[in-house]
């Protein structure tokens, strides 16, 4: 029987560890917000990347003894009386055919199954125990697999504990025909929204109405989850890299910025257009957007296995810097021009990635360059997403996005 992917990838990561090792993923817990109420979970995307599972408090436990490997899942006990307030967890059953695991337990005998890993595995020489140690903020709360690892170390002093993140960077950075198909689906529904919002802007109108319009076209679509939150910026707000509030409303004459993404699977597009309100680019207008769209050009002509992200933000920086006595703008670049022309795009829109690793054909990264005059109360930024292939790139954006496209398209 041919392996499934999840099988494929959990073979894929085993290679790379050490001889006699354990590998421990924690699919993530509900956070509460108030009350009885509780944030809408999103599942630890690592965990998801190898078993297909988008449910709270499971745990991947991978075994590499004596040349061969075992994958073992533990998740909640099936609850009768939850079933019928909020629905029913997985069954056994339904957990083990989805992820391709040896065994699946409930996740109370986790602790019980890892004391006798211990006893079992003492005598194995160098063992090793890898665990996802994602932490980004000082003061962040610990994770369900920060917290294991303080039992770990309080219990089992004398294991080895290593962070897995290394390893599954390398294999998430390149993307196999099942993530680069969910990201082209993800970037086709994203078009169908970007599009609603140029067919129905106009002056007078609140940011957060066609932020809604975008997301009732995703949600026509069946997709419930944007990539991350809708950044819909008019006028001077579009001079804000990362403008949220969505509050303010739209003005003849000026332009409408949008960075967003729908999500398929997980997978993540992330698409920025920017258009003009009444739906005719001014003369000046016209001139910066040309102007971003060459450097976007430019980017994409330039994508290759070999690059790096860094190389090709700094010929950006040098083709604004060629433009900027043509545009009539009299300061430095990094006025205009203050943020990177690219990062990698998975199951997270930031996706993970290697420091200045080069590109290698199946990464996918965002193209991404903009040019933001606060003076003139004017920010334009054009993003699409880029598939490294053997020879080059392929643009996986279909959102139109010429000065003749998106004309015409809001003339109708």
């Amino acid at each position: 029987m041919t392996p499934t992917i999840y099988q494929q990838r959990r073979a894929a990561l085993m290679e790379q560890c050490a001889e006699e090792s354990l590998v421990f993923l924690f699919s993530g817990s509900g956070i509460m917000r108030s009350e009885d109420e509780a944030w809408p979970f999103s599942v630890n995307r690592n965990f998801y990347y190898l078993t297909g599972l988008d449910r709270e408090d499971m745990v991947l436990q991978l075994q590499k003894h004596a040349g061969q490997v075992i994958s073992t899942l533990y998740i909640q006990p099936f609850d009768e009386v939850q079933a019928r307030w909020v629905g029913g967890r997985m069954r056994k059953e339904e957990a083990q055919k989805k992820a391709q695991v040896d065994r699946v337990f409930e996740v109370t005998e986790l602790e019980e199954a890892v004391a006798s890993l211990y006893n079992r595995l003492r005598s194995a020489a160098n063992l090793k125990v890898y665990v996802d140690g994602w932490h980004y903020r000082w003061n962040q709360s610990d994770s369900s697999a920060m917290q294991f690892v303080r039992q770990l170390k309080e219990r089992y002093p004398l294991w080895s504990v290593c962070d897995l993140y290394p390893l599954l960077t390398g294999l998430r950075m390149i993307k196999d025909e099942t993530e680069i198909e969910a990201i082209r689906k993800a970037n086709e529904i994203t078009r169908d929204g970007v599009i609603a919002m140029m067919k129905t802007i106009q002056d007078g109108k609140r940011e957060m109405e066609l932020e809604g319009t975008f997301l009732l076209e995703l949600m026509k679509k069946g997709c419930k989850t944007t990539a991350f939150p809708t950044i819909a910026a008019s006028g001077k707000n579009a001079a804000v890299l990362h403008y949220s509030s969505n509050t303010d409303f739209c003005r003849d004459g000026e332009l409408f910025l949008c960075d967003l993404g729908a999500t398929y699977d997980y997978y993540c597009a992330d698409i920025s257009r920017t258009f003009p309100v009444n739906g005719t680019f001014t003369k000046r207008q016209r001139m910066i957007y040309e102007c971003v769209l060459q450097a976007q050009q430019l980017v994409e002509k330039n994508c290759r296995p070999g690059i790096t992200l860094r190389q090709l933000n700094q010929q950006v920086v040098q083709f604004y810097q060629s433009k900027l006595e043509e545009l009539q703008l009299s300061g430095p670049v990094q006025e205009y021009y203050f943020h990177s022309v690219s990062h990698h795009l998975g199951l997270d829109t930031h996706d993970v990635n290697l420091e200045n690793a080069v590109l290698k054909p199946g990464m996918v990264i965002t193209n991404e360059p903009g040019l933001y005059i606060e003076e003139e109360g004017m920010g334009i930024r054009i993003e699409d997403d880029l598939l490294v292939t053997e020879s080059g790139c392929e643009n996986l954006s279909c959102t139109p996005k010429t000065i003749e496209e998106i004309e015409s398209i809001m003339r109708k």
